[in-house]
């Protein structure tokens, strides 16, 4: 049996783990049927990238690739990226945050599929860059089933993004996704058709991508920006301005201060087409 890589969990933010601890604790007291997940889960782990490793590898690990296997790679990226845990810790944090319907941590942690996709890409990307292609693909494909989101293994991803729901949501192989993004179920982050190279969306600080927008191309979308739900962006959108409609027009330029933090969906009344 390989010795399990010890992971030390940044001293900054220790206020997560500490909260998703108690949570899983008082859970494990009003809800004895949940006891032994929580403690398998949560309880029983020293810090936050132990439990981690074990959530996601008891949720991805099949018959090619065992779960204890899938639990020693997420150490290994752990262990070996001295800021890859406080970024996770931000996204959890994105979640308690800006989500109305997460009463704690424990929820996106144990129940959150966007979360745990995310969480996934992470490792796969932290793979993808030792030249480990072809298992980071493989949990690329083991995302995509079982949480039906799916991003591919070299897409940059920055720190404190929430992803709500998750389902259906695909993000292409050179998209860029800054800090502090919010999205919805059904976002599309895609190519213009079959291009290589750079061709992907470059999303900015604090973006709100609503449910089913679609952005396409290598374009960018400005710091602050709203893509309403179901716009389809073909055209870059300046910082701070809304994008709505097939095709998107602008309106309400600029919003308010940091919509994916507020999630704030509203419009302006106002609208007017633009070129770039």
């Amino acid at each position: 049996m390989p010795q399990r890589l010890k992971v030390v969990t940044p001293q900054s933010t220790p206020p997560v783990w500490a909260a998703l601890r108690n949570e899983a604790a008082h859970a494990a007291q009003t809800e004895p049927g949940l006891a032994s997940l929580l403690h398998a889960t949560i309880l029983k782990h020293e810090d936050l990238a132990s439990a981690l490793s074990y959530q996601l590898a008891r949720k991805l690990g099949d018959q090619e690739l065992r779960a204890m296997s899938v639990r020693e790679h997420a150490e290994e990226a752990f262990a070996s990226d001295p800021n890859l845990m406080g970024v996770i810790e931000a996204d959890l944090q994105a979640v308690f945050e800006r989500d109305p319907a997460c009463k704690g941590y424990m929820q996106p942690f144990l129940f959150f599929k966007g979360f745990q996709a995310l969480q996934t890409h992470r490792i796969a990307h932290w793979l993808y860059h030792q030249g480990r292609e072809t298992l980071a693909f493989y949990l690329q494909s083991r995302m995509s089933e079982v949480f039906q989101v799916d991003i591919n293994p070299a897409t940059r991803v920055g720190s404190g993004v929430f992803i709500d729901h998750g389902t259906g949501i695909v993000i292409g192989e050179t998209a860029i996704i800054g800090d502090d993004v919010s999205m919805l179920q059904g976002v599309t982050l895609g190519g213009t058709g079959a291009e290589r190279g750079d061709r992907h969306p470059k999303i900015g600080k604090g973006v709100l991508l609503g449910a089913g927008a679609t952005v396409i191309g290598n374009i960018t979308i400005g710091d602050y920006a709203k893509i309403a739900s179901g716009a389809v962006v073909l055209k870059p959108v300046p910082a701070g301005c809304t994008a709505v409609g097939v095709p998107a027009r602008l309106v309400n330029c600029p919003t308010g201060c940091e919509p994916a933090r507020s999630m704030d969906h509203t419009l302006a009344e106002d609208a007017y087409d633009y070129s770039i």
